[in-house]
């Protein structure tokens, strides 16, 4: 028997998956490769947003939930999966209407760009700190400088 307030595997996991789906505000950053988006759908055509969710929801590793505003869809991913654009770009193919409101357009440039970024230093091979020293040294080396002498070992001599 545990006590109301005593941690329990049972209790960590809805914690942690709580923690998951917490709505954060859109402009946060939001370290790691999971994110929180909000995808905002334009008033044009009625209905689409319900007809996007249930898209959605029949992704792999996507979650969806209905979005804080009226017409936006919630979803988490990991960009690994999934980027903002590739499922915006998605949803516009099949016909769907985005907010295109100078701030929906921006906020959308800003996280397409953010996650680019992301996947491609992820891709990036992880540079060996340590050695980096070498690459000056010997660049150093080949390079004409003051410290070079021309002058033979031999005649260097004094006697």
């Amino acid at each position: 028997m545990t006590r109301p307030g005593k941690m329990s595997p049972e209790r960590a996991r809805l914690l942690r998956d709580e923690a998951r789906r917490t709505r954060r505000v859109a402009f946060v950053p939001q370290p790691g490769t999971r994110k929180h988006r909000e995808i905002r759908f334009s008033n044009l055509r009625p209905g689409q947003m319900e007809e996007a969710r249930h898209l959605l929801e029949h992704l792999e590793n996507l979650e969806v939930d209905t979005g804080l505003l009226p017409n936006s869809v919630a979803i988490w991913y990991d960009i690994v999966d999934y980027t903002l654009e590739g499922l915006e770009s998605a949803l516009v193919e099949r016909g769907f209407h985005l907010e295109n409101s100078l701030y929906c357009k921006m906020f959308r440039a800003v996280v397409y760009f953010c996650e680019d970024t992301q996947l491609r230093n992820m891709r990036q091979p992880e540079r060996l700190i340590k050695k980096s020293n070498e690459v000056y040294v010997k660049a150093w080396e080949h390079h004409p400088h003051g410290d070079h002498d021309d002058t033979p070992p031999e005649l260097r001599e004094i006697k």
